[in-house]
Protein backbone atom coordinates (compact mmCIF):
# COMPACT_ATOMS: atom_id res chain seq x y z
CA UNK A 1 0.00 0.00 0.00
CA UNK A 2 2.67 2.20 1.07
CA UNK A 3 4.64 1.33 -2.56
CA UNK A 4 1.00 2.34 -4.16
CA UNK A 5 0.93 5.38 -2.09
CA UNK A 6 4.34 6.95 -3.70
CA UNK A 7 3.14 6.24 -6.98
CA UNK A 8 0.13 8.52 -6.58
CA UNK A 9 2.72 11.03 -5.52
CA UNK A 10 4.41 10.98 -8.84
CA UNK A 11 1.05 11.52 -10.60
CA UNK A 12 0.16 14.31 -8.57
CA UNK A 13 3.78 15.53 -8.90
CA UNK A 14 3.79 15.27 -12.23
CA UNK A 15 0.64 16.79 -13.16
CA UNK A 16 1.38 20.17 -10.82
CA UNK A 17 4.33 20.38 -12.97
CA UNK A 18 2.08 20.91 -16.34
CA UNK A 19 0.49 24.33 -14.81
CA UNK A 20 2.59 26.71 -16.87
CA UNK A 21 1.58 24.51 -20.03
CA UNK A 22 -1.77 24.60 -18.94
CA UNK A 23 -2.23 28.00 -18.30
CA UNK A 24 -1.48 28.27 -22.48
CA UNK A 25 -4.06 25.96 -23.24
CA UNK A 26 -7.71 26.62 -24.48
CA UNK A 27 -10.28 26.91 -21.02
CA UNK A 28 -12.04 23.96 -22.23
CA UNK A 29 -8.80 21.80 -22.60
CA UNK A 30 -7.76 23.36 -18.97
CA UNK A 31 -10.81 22.06 -17.64
CA UNK A 32 -10.94 18.82 -18.95
CA UNK A 33 -7.45 17.88 -17.71
CA UNK A 34 -8.34 19.24 -14.58
CA UNK A 35 -11.25 17.11 -14.05
CA UNK A 36 -10.10 14.00 -15.31
CA UNK A 37 -6.97 14.31 -12.50
CA UNK A 38 -9.69 15.13 -9.89
CA UNK A 39 -11.48 11.98 -10.99
CA UNK A 40 -7.79 10.25 -10.96
CA UNK A 41 -7.39 11.43 -7.20
CA UNK A 42 -10.51 10.34 -6.41
CA UNK A 43 -10.96 6.52 -7.64
CA UNK A 44 -6.94 5.38 -8.30
CA UNK A 45 -6.38 2.35 -10.16
CA UNK A 46 -8.69 -0.20 -10.38
CA UNK A 47 -7.16 -2.72 -8.13
CA UNK A 48 -9.98 -4.30 -5.59
CA UNK A 49 -10.37 -7.61 -6.12
CA UNK A 50 -13.82 -7.59 -4.73
CA UNK A 51 -16.91 -6.02 -6.55
CA UNK A 52 -14.52 -5.26 -9.50
CA UNK A 53 -16.20 -7.75 -12.23
CA UNK A 54 -13.91 -6.11 -15.15
CA UNK A 55 -10.92 -6.55 -13.94
CA UNK A 56 -11.45 -9.85 -12.34
CA UNK A 57 -8.75 -11.54 -14.53
CA UNK A 58 -6.19 -8.90 -14.69
CA UNK A 59 -4.28 -7.60 -11.59
CA UNK A 60 -2.97 -4.14 -12.18
CA UNK A 61 -0.76 -3.67 -8.71
CA UNK A 62 2.25 -3.91 -11.17
CA UNK A 63 0.97 -0.36 -12.63
CA UNK A 64 -0.03 0.87 -9.72
CA UNK A 65 2.91 0.06 -7.38
CA UNK A 66 5.57 0.93 -9.14
CA UNK A 67 6.62 4.73 -10.00
CA UNK A 68 6.41 5.86 -13.72
CA UNK A 69 7.66 9.14 -14.32
CA UNK A 70 5.76 11.06 -17.19
CA UNK A 71 7.52 11.75 -20.44
CA UNK A 72 8.34 15.10 -20.58
CA UNK A 73 7.63 15.63 -23.86
CA UNK A 74 10.91 16.59 -25.06
CA UNK A 75 13.00 14.55 -27.73
CA UNK A 76 14.60 11.34 -25.63
CA UNK A 77 18.19 11.36 -26.05
CA UNK A 78 18.54 9.77 -29.35
CA UNK A 79 16.01 10.72 -31.26
CA UNK A 80 15.46 7.00 -32.97
CA UNK A 81 16.31 6.55 -36.87
CA UNK A 82 13.67 5.76 -39.34
CA UNK A 83 15.95 2.08 -39.48
CA UNK A 84 15.29 1.52 -35.90
CA UNK A 85 11.55 2.01 -36.34
CA UNK A 86 11.60 -0.50 -39.38
CA UNK A 87 13.23 -3.06 -36.72
CA UNK A 88 10.16 -3.05 -35.10
CA UNK A 89 7.53 -2.18 -37.10
CA UNK A 90 5.61 -2.28 -39.67
CA UNK A 91 7.05 0.30 -42.45
CA UNK A 92 5.46 1.00 -45.99
CA UNK A 93 6.59 3.92 -47.92
CA UNK A 94 3.42 4.15 -49.45
CA UNK A 95 1.69 5.07 -46.55
CA UNK A 96 1.43 8.03 -45.26
CA UNK A 97 3.72 7.85 -41.71
CA UNK A 98 3.10 9.64 -38.95
CA UNK A 99 5.33 8.95 -36.04
CA UNK A 100 4.92 9.96 -32.48
CA UNK A 101 8.13 9.69 -29.86
CA UNK A 102 7.41 9.79 -26.41
CA UNK A 103 3.69 11.11 -26.84
CA UNK A 104 5.03 13.65 -28.87
CA UNK A 105 4.49 14.26 -32.79
CA UNK A 106 8.31 14.00 -34.56
CA UNK A 107 8.11 15.99 -37.77
CA UNK A 108 11.27 14.75 -39.06
CA UNK A 109 10.55 10.93 -38.76
CA UNK A 110 6.94 11.99 -40.27
CA UNK A 111 8.60 13.53 -43.24
CA UNK A 112 11.21 11.14 -44.07
CA UNK A 113 8.44 8.19 -44.48
CA UNK A 114 5.74 10.76 -46.43
CA UNK A 115 8.10 11.69 -48.88
CA UNK A 116 5.11 11.08 -51.82
CA UNK A 117 2.92 14.09 -50.18
CA UNK A 118 3.63 17.57 -48.28
CA UNK A 119 4.97 17.52 -44.65
CA UNK A 120 2.50 16.91 -42.34
CA UNK A 121 -0.68 16.46 -45.08
CA UNK A 122 -2.23 14.44 -47.04
CA UNK A 123 -4.05 14.96 -50.19
CA UNK A 124 -8.24 14.60 -49.22
CA UNK A 125 -7.97 14.46 -45.80
CA UNK A 126 -5.96 16.13 -42.62
CA UNK A 127 -3.68 14.50 -40.37
CA UNK A 128 -2.14 16.35 -37.88
CA UNK A 129 -0.69 16.68 -34.46
CA UNK A 130 -3.23 16.96 -31.70
CA UNK A 131 -1.68 20.45 -31.10
CA UNK A 132 -1.83 21.50 -34.30
CA UNK A 133 -5.25 20.34 -34.64
CA UNK A 134 -6.55 22.39 -31.73
CA UNK A 135 -4.82 25.13 -33.44
CA UNK A 136 -6.25 24.67 -36.58
CA UNK A 137 -9.79 22.68 -36.23
CA UNK A 138 -10.73 23.72 -32.31
CA UNK A 139 -14.19 23.50 -32.82
CA UNK A 140 -14.44 19.65 -34.49
CA UNK A 141 -11.59 18.77 -31.73
CA UNK A 142 -13.70 20.25 -28.88
CA UNK A 143 -16.86 18.61 -30.07
CA UNK A 144 -15.25 14.85 -30.32
CA UNK A 145 -12.45 14.94 -27.51
CA UNK A 146 -13.72 13.23 -24.94
CA UNK A 147 -17.24 12.55 -26.06
CA UNK A 148 -16.82 8.57 -26.35
CA UNK A 149 -13.95 7.72 -24.26
CA UNK A 150 -15.45 9.89 -20.96
CA UNK A 151 -12.25 10.54 -18.39
CA UNK A 152 -14.53 8.72 -15.79
CA UNK A 153 -14.62 5.54 -17.35
CA UNK A 154 -11.64 4.54 -14.95
CA UNK A 155 -8.90 5.57 -13.45
CA UNK A 156 -6.78 4.82 -16.65
CA UNK A 157 -8.27 7.08 -19.35
CA UNK A 158 -8.62 9.83 -16.84
CA UNK A 159 -4.75 9.81 -15.91
CA UNK A 160 -4.94 9.93 -20.09
CA UNK A 161 -7.01 13.10 -20.77
CA UNK A 162 -5.19 14.65 -17.04
CA UNK A 163 -1.85 14.21 -19.62
CA UNK A 164 -3.74 14.89 -22.88
CA UNK A 165 -0.62 17.10 -24.34
CA UNK A 166 -0.15 15.97 -28.30
CA UNK A 167 -1.28 13.09 -30.22
CA UNK A 168 -3.06 12.14 -33.60
CA UNK A 169 -5.69 13.74 -35.59
CA UNK A 170 -7.33 12.81 -38.81
CA UNK A 171 -10.09 14.07 -40.05
CA UNK A 172 -11.70 12.82 -43.53
CA UNK A 173 -14.23 15.25 -44.63
CA UNK A 174 -17.41 14.74 -46.16
CA UNK A 175 -17.39 12.06 -49.44
CA UNK A 176 -13.79 12.20 -49.53
CA UNK A 177 -12.27 8.68 -50.32
CA UNK A 178 -8.56 8.28 -48.82
CA UNK A 179 -6.61 5.68 -51.53
CA UNK A 180 -3.15 5.98 -48.89
CA UNK A 181 -3.29 3.90 -45.67
CA UNK A 182 -2.84 6.14 -42.82
CA UNK A 183 -0.03 4.73 -40.43
CA UNK A 184 0.02 6.75 -36.64
CA UNK A 185 3.25 5.00 -35.35
CA UNK A 186 3.63 6.04 -31.31
CA UNK A 187 7.27 4.95 -29.93
CA UNK A 188 8.59 5.28 -26.71
CA UNK A 189 12.15 5.92 -26.14
CA UNK A 190 15.17 6.38 -24.72
CA UNK A 191 13.79 5.42 -21.07
CA UNK A 192 16.84 5.71 -18.57
CA UNK A 193 14.39 5.10 -15.73
CA UNK A 194 10.85 3.47 -15.72
CA UNK A 195 8.42 6.16 -18.24
CA UNK A 196 4.85 6.80 -19.03
CA UNK A 197 3.55 7.89 -21.91
CA UNK A 198 -0.04 8.77 -23.11
CA UNK A 199 -1.18 9.13 -26.62
CA UNK A 200 -4.21 10.14 -27.63
CA UNK A 201 -5.96 9.88 -31.17
CA UNK A 202 -8.66 11.18 -32.52
CA UNK A 203 -10.21 9.99 -35.88
CA UNK A 204 -13.36 11.26 -37.75
CA UNK A 205 -14.97 10.00 -40.56
CA UNK A 206 -17.52 12.70 -42.58
CA UNK A 207 -20.22 11.16 -44.39
CA UNK A 208 -19.77 8.76 -46.86
CA UNK A 209 -16.11 9.05 -46.50
CA UNK A 210 -13.57 5.86 -46.68
CA UNK A 211 -10.60 5.53 -44.66
CA UNK A 212 -7.99 3.28 -43.68
CA UNK A 213 -6.15 3.64 -40.22
CA UNK A 214 -3.08 1.77 -38.92
CA UNK A 215 -2.37 2.60 -35.45
CA UNK A 216 0.95 0.60 -34.09
CA UNK A 217 3.21 1.34 -30.68
CA UNK A 218 5.92 -0.13 -30.13
CA UNK A 219 8.99 0.68 -27.89
CA UNK A 220 12.50 0.53 -28.16
CA UNK A 221 15.60 -0.14 -25.61
CA UNK A 222 13.92 -2.36 -23.68
CA UNK A 223 13.52 -0.01 -20.74
CA UNK A 224 10.43 -0.81 -18.71
CA UNK A 225 7.49 1.53 -19.59
CA UNK A 226 3.57 2.54 -19.07
CA UNK A 227 1.53 2.98 -21.87
CA UNK A 228 -1.48 4.55 -21.21
CA UNK A 229 -3.45 5.29 -25.24
CA UNK A 230 -7.04 6.53 -25.24
CA UNK A 231 -8.45 6.14 -28.86
CA UNK A 232 -11.87 8.00 -30.29
CA UNK A 233 -13.52 7.11 -33.34
CA UNK A 234 -16.48 8.88 -35.17
CA UNK A 235 -18.01 7.84 -38.12
CA UNK A 236 -21.05 9.87 -39.72
CA UNK A 237 -23.51 9.21 -41.56
CA UNK A 238 -22.84 6.00 -44.24
CA UNK A 239 -18.60 5.99 -43.77
CA UNK A 240 -16.55 3.44 -44.14
CA UNK A 241 -13.36 3.06 -41.26
CA UNK A 242 -10.61 -0.12 -41.74
CA UNK A 243 -9.00 0.35 -38.46
CA UNK A 244 -5.80 -1.82 -37.63
CA UNK A 245 -4.54 -1.60 -33.95
CA UNK A 246 -1.10 -3.19 -33.77
CA UNK A 247 0.50 -4.05 -29.88
CA UNK A 248 4.53 -4.59 -30.02
CA UNK A 249 5.31 -3.39 -26.58
CA UNK A 250 7.84 -6.04 -26.27
CA UNK A 251 7.86 -5.60 -22.59
CA UNK A 252 5.78 -2.94 -21.75
CA UNK A 253 3.12 -2.50 -19.54
CA UNK A 254 -0.01 -1.13 -21.89
CA UNK A 255 -3.48 -0.18 -20.88
CA UNK A 256 -5.20 0.62 -23.93
CA UNK A 257 -9.31 2.27 -24.47
CA UNK A 258 -10.98 2.61 -27.83
CA UNK A 259 -14.14 4.15 -27.85
CA UNK A 260 -15.99 4.29 -31.75
CA UNK A 261 -19.47 6.08 -32.29
CA UNK A 262 -21.25 5.21 -35.07
CA UNK A 263 -24.06 6.85 -37.40
CA UNK A 264 -27.13 5.30 -39.98
CA UNK A 265 -25.22 2.98 -42.44
CA UNK A 266 -21.39 2.96 -41.36
CA UNK A 267 -19.41 0.66 -41.06
CA UNK A 268 -16.44 0.12 -39.87
CA UNK A 269 -14.16 -3.05 -39.28
CA UNK A 270 -11.22 -3.46 -37.13
CA UNK A 271 -8.15 -6.00 -36.73
CA UNK A 272 -6.65 -5.96 -33.36
CA UNK A 273 -3.47 -7.86 -33.47
CA UNK A 274 -1.35 -7.56 -29.82
CA UNK A 275 2.14 -9.48 -28.87
CA UNK A 276 5.19 -8.69 -26.45
CA UNK A 277 3.74 -6.87 -23.87
CA UNK A 278 4.44 -8.14 -19.96
CA UNK A 279 0.67 -6.87 -19.23
CA UNK A 280 -1.88 -5.29 -21.74
CA UNK A 281 -5.62 -4.56 -21.67
CA UNK A 282 -7.05 -3.94 -24.93
CA UNK A 283 -10.44 -1.91 -23.62
CA UNK A 284 -12.87 -1.68 -27.04
CA UNK A 285 -16.13 -0.41 -27.15
CA UNK A 286 -18.43 0.14 -29.90
CA UNK A 287 -21.65 2.20 -29.85
CA UNK A 288 -24.00 1.37 -32.75
CA UNK A 289 -26.03 4.32 -32.50
CA UNK A 290 -28.27 4.29 -35.65
CA UNK A 291 -30.07 2.15 -38.42
CA UNK A 292 -27.74 0.54 -40.60
CA UNK A 293 -24.83 0.22 -38.99
CA UNK A 294 -22.54 -2.59 -38.88
CA UNK A 295 -18.86 -3.54 -37.32
CA UNK A 296 -16.64 -6.26 -37.76
CA UNK A 297 -14.49 -6.78 -34.92
CA UNK A 298 -11.25 -9.47 -35.35
CA UNK A 299 -8.22 -9.86 -33.83
CA UNK A 300 -5.22 -12.28 -33.08
CA UNK A 301 -3.24 -12.28 -29.58
CA UNK A 302 0.11 -14.10 -29.86
CA UNK A 303 1.48 -14.88 -26.10
CA UNK A 304 4.69 -16.45 -24.32
CA UNK A 305 6.82 -16.21 -21.37
CA UNK A 306 4.95 -15.18 -18.67
CA UNK A 307 2.68 -12.26 -20.83
CA UNK A 308 -0.58 -11.30 -19.98
CA UNK A 309 -3.47 -9.91 -22.71
CA UNK A 310 -6.68 -9.18 -22.15
CA UNK A 311 -8.93 -8.13 -24.18
CA UNK A 312 -11.99 -6.65 -22.90
CA UNK A 313 -14.27 -5.66 -25.85
CA UNK A 314 -18.17 -4.28 -25.80
CA UNK A 315 -20.41 -3.66 -28.85
CA UNK A 316 -23.39 -1.66 -27.85
CA UNK A 317 -26.69 -2.13 -30.17
CA UNK A 318 -28.70 0.93 -29.04
CA UNK A 319 -30.80 0.88 -32.62
CA UNK A 320 -32.34 -1.53 -34.66
CA UNK A 321 -31.11 -3.14 -38.14
CA UNK A 322 -27.44 -3.32 -37.09
CA UNK A 323 -25.22 -6.12 -37.18
CA UNK A 324 -21.67 -6.55 -35.66
CA UNK A 325 -19.53 -9.87 -36.24
CA UNK A 326 -16.76 -10.55 -33.18
CA UNK A 327 -13.97 -13.30 -33.78
CA UNK A 328 -11.28 -13.29 -31.98
CA UNK A 329 -8.11 -15.96 -31.45
CA UNK A 330 -5.48 -16.47 -29.41
CA UNK A 331 -1.60 -18.55 -29.16
CA UNK A 332 -0.91 -19.41 -26.21
CA UNK A 333 2.99 -20.78 -25.04
CA UNK A 334 5.01 -21.26 -22.13
CA UNK A 335 3.37 -19.65 -19.10
CA UNK A 336 1.51 -17.13 -20.45
CA UNK A 337 -2.22 -16.02 -19.69
CA UNK A 338 -4.94 -14.60 -21.94
CA UNK A 339 -8.06 -12.93 -20.98
CA UNK A 340 -11.18 -12.47 -23.20
CA UNK A 341 -14.35 -10.70 -22.21
CA UNK A 342 -16.81 -10.28 -24.79
CA UNK A 343 -20.20 -8.47 -24.64
CA UNK A 344 -22.93 -7.78 -26.94
CA UNK A 345 -25.60 -5.47 -25.97
CA UNK A 346 -28.88 -5.21 -27.40
CA UNK A 347 -30.93 -2.68 -25.78
CA UNK A 348 -34.87 -2.08 -25.89
CA UNK A 349 -36.44 -1.56 -29.02
CA UNK A 350 -32.96 -2.42 -31.18
CA UNK A 351 -34.98 -5.24 -33.38
CA UNK A 352 -33.44 -7.04 -36.08
CA UNK A 353 -30.09 -6.85 -34.60
CA UNK A 354 -27.69 -9.92 -36.11
CA UNK A 355 -24.93 -10.46 -33.67
CA UNK A 356 -22.25 -13.20 -33.10
CA UNK A 357 -19.41 -13.46 -31.46
CA UNK A 358 -16.42 -15.88 -31.10
CA UNK A 359 -13.23 -16.40 -29.28
CA UNK A 360 -10.64 -19.40 -30.10
CA UNK A 361 -7.95 -20.27 -28.46
CA UNK A 362 -4.85 -22.78 -29.16
CA UNK A 363 -2.54 -23.73 -26.18
CA UNK A 364 0.80 -24.49 -27.13
CA UNK A 365 1.81 -25.62 -23.70
CA UNK A 366 0.01 -27.09 -20.95
CA UNK A 367 0.98 -24.22 -18.39
CA UNK A 368 -0.96 -21.65 -20.95
CA UNK A 369 -3.88 -20.19 -19.37
CA UNK A 370 -7.35 -18.68 -20.46
CA UNK A 371 -9.81 -17.13 -19.61
CA UNK A 372 -13.09 -16.76 -21.80
CA UNK A 373 -16.30 -15.61 -21.04
CA UNK A 374 -18.56 -14.31 -23.99
CA UNK A 375 -21.94 -12.77 -23.31
CA UNK A 376 -24.91 -11.46 -24.22
CA UNK A 377 -27.43 -9.26 -22.50
CA UNK A 378 -30.90 -8.77 -25.07
CA UNK A 379 -33.58 -6.57 -24.26
CA UNK A 380 -35.15 -6.87 -27.44
CA UNK A 381 -37.33 -8.78 -29.43
CA UNK A 382 -37.08 -9.90 -33.01
CA UNK A 383 -32.80 -10.64 -32.99
CA UNK A 384 -30.84 -13.15 -34.26
CA UNK A 385 -27.72 -13.46 -31.98
CA UNK A 386 -25.56 -16.05 -31.01
CA UNK A 387 -21.67 -16.78 -29.43
CA UNK A 388 -19.09 -19.31 -28.32
CA UNK A 389 -15.68 -20.00 -26.99
CA UNK A 390 -12.96 -22.55 -27.70
CA UNK A 391 -9.42 -23.55 -26.51
CA UNK A 392 -7.36 -26.60 -26.79
CA UNK A 393 -4.05 -28.12 -28.07
CA UNK A 394 -3.15 -28.99 -31.41
CA UNK A 395 -5.67 -31.89 -32.13
CA UNK A 396 -3.87 -35.24 -32.47
CA UNK A 397 -5.59 -36.11 -35.23
CA UNK A 398 -4.62 -32.99 -37.51
CA UNK A 399 -1.16 -33.77 -36.48
CA UNK A 400 -1.07 -37.36 -37.99
CA UNK A 401 -3.26 -36.11 -41.49
CA UNK A 402 0.01 -33.75 -41.63
CA UNK A 403 2.77 -36.34 -40.75
CA UNK A 404 0.85 -38.92 -43.23
CA UNK A 405 1.66 -36.32 -45.99
CA UNK A 406 5.32 -36.50 -45.39
CA UNK A 407 6.31 -33.44 -43.17
CA UNK A 408 7.75 -34.30 -39.77
CA UNK A 409 6.63 -33.35 -36.59
CA UNK A 410 7.96 -29.82 -36.25
CA UNK A 411 7.23 -28.29 -39.89
CA UNK A 412 3.27 -30.30 -39.20
CA UNK A 413 2.55 -28.10 -35.90
CA UNK A 414 4.20 -24.81 -37.76
CA UNK A 415 1.98 -25.28 -40.55
CA UNK A 416 -0.75 -25.99 -38.14
CA UNK A 417 -0.36 -22.85 -36.35
CA UNK A 418 -0.08 -20.69 -39.45
CA UNK A 419 -3.16 -21.92 -40.39
CA UNK A 420 -5.11 -21.50 -36.92
CA UNK A 421 -3.91 -17.72 -37.47
CA UNK A 422 -4.51 -16.98 -40.92
CA UNK A 423 -8.14 -17.30 -40.07
CA UNK A 424 -7.87 -14.16 -39.11
CA UNK A 425 -4.60 -12.26 -40.59
CA UNK A 426 -6.06 -13.23 -44.19
CA UNK A 427 -8.80 -10.68 -43.33
CA UNK A 428 -5.79 -8.07 -43.53
CA UNK A 429 -6.59 -6.26 -46.74
CA UNK A 430 -3.07 -4.17 -46.61
CA UNK A 431 -0.77 -6.47 -48.20
CA UNK A 432 2.79 -5.33 -46.59
CA UNK A 433 1.07 -5.67 -43.69
CA UNK A 434 -0.51 -8.79 -43.75
CA UNK A 435 3.10 -10.61 -44.75
CA UNK A 436 3.96 -8.62 -41.96
CA UNK A 437 1.81 -10.05 -39.68
CA UNK A 438 2.27 -13.42 -40.62
CA UNK A 439 6.05 -13.24 -40.42
CA UNK A 440 5.99 -11.71 -36.84
CA UNK A 441 3.39 -14.28 -35.68
CA UNK A 442 6.14 -17.10 -35.68
CA UNK A 443 9.07 -14.95 -34.92
CA UNK A 444 7.50 -14.71 -31.72
CA UNK A 445 7.14 -18.56 -31.26
CA UNK A 446 11.17 -19.25 -32.08
CA UNK A 447 10.64 -22.75 -30.73
CA UNK A 448 8.51 -23.51 -33.62
CA UNK A 449 10.48 -21.84 -36.12
CA UNK A 450 11.49 -24.13 -39.27
CA UNK A 451 15.13 -23.49 -40.11
CA UNK A 452 15.44 -23.03 -44.17
CA UNK A 453 17.00 -25.79 -45.14
CA UNK A 454 21.22 -25.66 -45.96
Amino acid sequence: MTQALAAYDTYLSDFQALTPELDRQPEWLRDLRRRAFAHFQEVGFPTARKGNEPWKYTNVGSIAERRFASASGGPPDREPAVEDLEAVAPWCTVWHEAVFVNGRYSPGLSASAATHEPKGGLRGAVVLSLQEAIASHEDLVREHLGRYARYDHDGFTALNAAFLRDGAFVYVPDGQEIPTHIHLLFVTAGAGEPMATYPRTLIVAGRQSKVTVIETYVSLDGAPCFTDPVTEIALNEGARVDHYRLLLDAGAYHIGTSRVHQDRDSSFASLSFATGPALARNDFQVLLDAPGASCFLRGLYVTTGSQHIDNYLNIDHAQPHCTSRLYYKGILDDESRAVFGGTVLVRPGADKTDAYQEDKNLLLSDRAEVDSKPSLEIYADDVKCGHGATAGAIADEALFYMRSRGLDEQTARVFLIKGFASEVLDAVQPEPLRHWLEEKTMRVLPRFTVEAPA
